[in-house]
């Protein structure tokens, strides 16, 4: 099995709206493995250092104030074949309104500042965030299913 990484956070607009078990089962089903899952209610100097590369942006203090005061995220990392680029796909174009039907952010969601979940954009960055959100590091564990998902 590949040992690619991914980050995948499921932000408050999408844990209030009771979406979690929806997209585990996504990735779930897919075929990637979970190997690291928890409920946090960041502050926003560590939504700041998460969102680093967007601190230039003229949204960028709403969207960590919103993050930090909406309620909690769901962290997650995930394991597979080419995991962050089908992450992404899977989750959609950052514009709702631009995802396809049938991607998560297609289905769920219709604001950009509302887009339900956040998915590393490259493998370098995908370990970045995962050190930042699991710093107690990652399960390790063989998916009994793996023989029927990888040849």
């Amino acid at each position: 099995m590949s040992s690619e990484l991914s980050y995948i956070m499921i932000k408050p607009d999408g844990v209030q709206r009771g979406l979690v078990g929806e997209i585990i089962a996504r990735f779930e089903k897919r075929g990637f493995k979970l190997v690291a899952l928890k409920l946090a209610s960041p502050t926003e100097e560590h939504l700041g250092k998460h969102y680093a590369d967007l601190k230039d942006k003229p949204f960028f203090p709403k969207l960590v104030k919103w993050m930090a005061s909406a309620g909690p995220v769901v962290c997650m990392a995930w394991q597979g074949k080419d995991v962050v680029k089908t992450g992404r796909v899977m989750l959609g174009a950052t514009n709702p309104l631009a995802s396809a039907p049938g991607t998560i952010r297609g289905d769920y969601a219709l604001d950009m500042g509302r887009n339900v979940c956040h998915g590393s954009d490259s493998v370098e960055n995908a370990l970045k965030e995962i050190a930042l959100w699991f710093p107690e590091g990652l399960a390790q564990y063989t998916l009994a299913a793996e023989p029927n998902v990888y040849e």
